[in-house]
């Protein structure tokens, strides 16, 4: 444990103060749990995988059921998917990896709250520590499936274009915008608890709306930008298949609208966390 203790001095009312300072206090709260933060992500982990039959197989198991799904539809003429500029399976699992990480976060972050209500009723602690732990282990089975896309390459002899070191920081927004939404749905959560199953509705029916699974059709190109999803969900793979993102410009759009949900859904969170206790 580390000898050095971070102090905080009490000020009445502080988490209702505007301004950098609060921001400040903000960051230096979660930088202070960190050890937490890791504790909470090892159990999680261990606790969702460490019982089940095929451990982390599951990781990849859903995607590839998904993928193989839409790719036997189209084989027997029943969706045509259209033309893609990868293999098909290449280019699913790229789509559907990003998306997993907004889906599987949001939903994971809504019941992080609820889940923990013993733990928040008795240790005082930011509760944001609850919702970034949970995002640590989604970035885990991002990573997970990340690793599978590149032996995919290989098996597919594709050769990705240099771009693709830009693939880390086209994640990002989409990432800022997982915690933004799971920190405003985990506080809606601890009020009406069916907040999670309806999220894995809209889930499943923005995925079809979104370009996760096939090609935007030139004709209806305009339709999908309306989508902010589009681009974040477009942008990572872009840089895998063409080395470029294909909308630079809608990709700027929606990581501002990102940063701005996180920003808003952070300070939110902050200004209500006090009463969460008395919600669980």
């Amino acid at each position: 444990m580390n000898s050095k203790q971070y102090s905080r001095v009490y000020e009445p009312n502080l988490h209702l103060k505007l301004g950098m300072k609060i921001w400040i206090q903000m960051f230096a709260e979660l930088i202070q749990h960190r050890e937490l933060i890791w504790r909470l992500f090892l159990r999680n982990l261990l606790a969702t995988y460490q019982q089940s039959l095929l451990g982390y197989l599951w990781i990849m198991i859903t995607p590839l059921v998904a993928i193989g799904t839409f790719v036997l539809l189209n084989r027997i003429g029943i969706l045509n998917i259209g033309q893609t500029d990868v293999p098909y399976p290449l280019f699913a699992l790229l789509g559907l990896t990003t998306w997993q990480l907004l889906s599987t976060g949001i939903v994971a972050g809504s019941n992080s709250l609820t889940s923990a209500g013993a733990l928040i009723s008795k240790i005082n602690f930011p509760r944001e520590v609850l919702i970034v732990a949970t995002m640590a282990q989604t970035i885990f089975e991002f990573l997970i499936k990340f690793l599978f896309i590149l032996i995919l390459c290989g098996v597919f002899k594709y050769m990705p274009p240099p771009g693709i070191v830009y693939f880390p920081l086209a994640i990002v927004p989409i990432f800022i915008l997982t915690i933004g939404l799971s920190l405003i749905f985990s506080l809606i959560n601890g009020i009406f608890r069916d907040t999670a199953n309806i999220l894995n509705l809209m889930m499943t029916f923005s995925l079809f709306l979104t370009p996760v699974l096939y090609p935007v059709p030139a004709d209806k190109i305009y339709y999908f930008r309306l989508n902010p999803l589009t681009a974040l969900v477009n942008a990572p793979r872009d840089l895998l298949v063409y080395g470029h993102i294909q909308q630079p410009m809608d990709f700027l759009i929606s990581t501002g609208i990102s940063f701005l949900i996180f920003l808003l859904a952070w300070r939110v969170f902050h200004l209500v966390e006090t009463k969460i206790p008395e919600r669980l």
